[in-house]
């Protein structure tokens, strides 16, 4: 065999072995670029709880058992509203955790049950809003008045001059 042949046939060996070119791609060994690991992204999600969770134990706080709602007045007049939340209190720090389901409502929604949680300025605010909502609704009747009473007149026929409806009726 000569020189040539023989390195044919080296060339047909490698390609038969290892799918490829004698002098094509290497699989591995010095000079070759590392392979990219690829790693599944994590949540943010349960780190943040995690972390939270480490805060809330430094502090201190417990559990106040017992708590039915929670309401926190905003000064645009609605309410945000938790129904059976889970409190925990620092009285030391000066802090309370309030956790749960929470809706964001209109205070008229929850009138009359939480009159005895609202401050003084509150009320003062509730009865001011109250005051102008009945001078909006007395103005709306006096005018559906006004209109009713132009309506009415229209219902009833004028009287016609030179006739005595009374001693018709009579005969």
């Amino acid at each position: 065999m000569t020189e040539t042949e023989m390195e044919a046939a080296r060339k047909a060996m490698i390609a038969k072995r290892f799918g490829g070119k004698a002098g094509g791609a290497k699989m591995g060994g010095k000079g070759t670029m590392r392979r990219v690991k690829k790693t599944a992204s994590k949540s943010s999600a349960g780190e943040t709880d995690r972390k939270l969770a480490g805060v809330v134990k430094k502090l201190g706080a417990t559990n106040i058992p017992g708590i039915e709602e929670v309401n926190l007045f905003k000064d645009d007049g609605k309410v945000i509203h938790f129904v059976n939340p889970k409190v925990q209190a620092s009285i030391a720090a000066n802090t309370y955790i309030i956790s749960g389901n929470a809706d964001t409502v209109g205070l008229e929604t929850l009138l009359p049950g939480v009159v005895s949680q609202m401050g003084p300025e509150m009320i003062q605010n509730l009865q001011a809003q109250m005051q102008a909502m009945g001078a909006g609704m007395a103005a709306n009747a006096n005018a559906n008045a006004v209109a009713d009473d132009d309506s009415d007149d229209d219902d009833v026929p004028d009287l016609v001059e030179g006739q005595d409806f009374e001693a018709a009726s009579n005969n």
